[in-house]
């Protein structure tokens, strides 16, 4: 026999044990675990810890308490570089502090919802996982200032941290953090409500790899700040302005005119925010590929004019709410080179100046997988079907207009690739 749950089973005669390692490296963990109850040799095999290199235990959250994770820390030891324990609100400083201590190669901890853990963690992994890149702390509301001045003096390859939600953060845990992990590319924090221009400041003065960064509902952050981020932080790609009600053009100006390379804006809510800033914004930064601008109520079809000409690369774009957008802003998104060739997903919930007439323009853009039209009280349930019928659009069952699937749906086309969900309510 090849396989027996006895030790001499032939695969065991036959592959020397680094192949069958090789192989059970593929595994996920359930069926590792599976497999560590055949037989004694593939207990060995199975539970060997280079097959334990990456844990995700977000699907047994409800079930992992500080014990399995102090166990899987013993077994892994170094071998172990990713573990997820997103969700696991049974785990806390006592079986991480155990876990720092076996596992110092980590790489990747995400303990994203671990609510019970304070700075007591941060402590431990400062001291004993000086290889740490990636660390998210979402939620983790216990964690304060010095949990960042620890990472600080020990992490110092940190490349990623989220920090959002911990709503204790302020000026001086970024400021301690940032002198220590110069190499962040990568920052996250919303919902960090105490966060002021200065902590933007200590940002540009130290983090000049920086790629990414969040200010999700850090109301408190003005042009200031920004302008300062701007001048600092030159390789900035991605930049969630979201919430940040204070905002004005300026902000724009100065991401125009210092992060050229900027892919991702997200500015909702921004409601000072005016076309002047975005034209400036879409003639310098051409590599735009998403942007959320819900509730950017000043803005016009000139908006989008400027992002038909200037932004080729645009692939989503959010303007619900945008009140002032007609169809002859969207009649030029559709006849751009974004429209016909990148755009995959298009907001406007909530545009009342859309029609019927938008729909027919949007035909163009054949690579459209999502719109939202939730409350365009000028869009009709025949203007959508017309729109099926001509440009097949929609698959059966992708549209639902006044809370109803419409009614006598078609066979979709075979020359769309993904059919498009319109949303409607009346």
């Amino acid at each position: 026999m090849v396989f027996s749950n006895n030790d001499e089973g032939l695969i065991n005669k036959k592959l020397p044990k680094e192949l069958l390692l090789r192989i059970f490296s593929f595994l996920d963990i359930v069926t590792l675990c599976r497999c560590a109850q055949i037989s004694k040799a593939w207990n060995i095999l199975a539970l060997d810890g280079s097959n334990w290199q990456r844990i995700d235990l977000f699907n047994f959250q409800t079930d992992v308490e500080g014990r399995v994770v102090e166990n899987i820390s013993k077994r892994c030891g170094g071998f172990l570089r990713k573990l997820s324990l997103r969700g696991c609100i049974g785990v806390g400083d006592s079986s991480l502090k155990t876990f720092a201590q076996n596992c110092r190669n980590i790489e990747h901890l995400n303990l994203n919802g671990c609510t019970k853990i304070t700075d007591s963690t941060c402590y431990s992994l400062s001291r004993f996982c000086s290889k740490l890149k990636h660390l998210d702390l979402t939620s983790c509301v216990s964690i304060t200032n010095s949990s960042l001045k620890g990472i600080s003096e020990g992490c110092r390859n940190l490349e990623y941290l989220n920090l959002s939600w911990c709503d204790q953060i302020t000026k001086d845990g970024i400021e301690a953090l940032v002198r220590g992990c110069r190499g962040l590319k990568a920052l996250l924090l919303r919902g960090c409500t105490q966060l002021e221009d200065e902590a933007l400041k200590h940002i540009q003065n130290y983090c000049h790899e920086l790629v990414s960064l969040n200010l999700q509902s850090c109301s408190r952050v003005t042009d200031e700040g920004v302008v300062q981020i701007c001048r600092g932080c030159h390789r900035l790609q991605a930049l969630c302005l979201s919430g940040c009600s204070h905002l004005t053009d300026a902000s724009l100006t100065a991401l125009a005119l210092n992060c050229p390379r900027l892919q991702i804006l997200e500015a909702a809510r921004c409601s000072h925010l005016t076309d002047a800033g975005f034209t400036l914004l879409a003639r310098n930064c051409h590599d735009l590929e998403k942007m959320d601008l819900e509730e950017c109520v000043l803005i016009t079809d000139s908006t989008l004019i400027q992002l038909s000409v200037h932004c080729p690369k645009l692939q989503a774009l959010s303007l619900s709410h945008c009140e002032l957008i007609t169809d002859d802003g969207i009649l030029h998104l559709s006849n751009s080179t974004c429209g016909h060739e990148r755009l995959r997903v298009l907001e406007l919930d909530n545009c009342l100046l859309i029609t019927d007439v938008a729909l027919e323009h949007l035909e163009n853009c054949r690579g459209l997988e999502r719109l939202e039209l939730y409350d365009c009280q000028q869009v009709t349930r025949a203007g959508i079907k017309r729109m099926r019928v001509s440009g097949g659009h929609a698959s059966p069952g992708a549209f639902e207009a006044n809370g109803e699937h419409a009614k006598n749906q078609r066979p979709l086309p075979t020359f769309y690739p993904q059919p498009v969900f319109c949303r409607l309510a009346g």
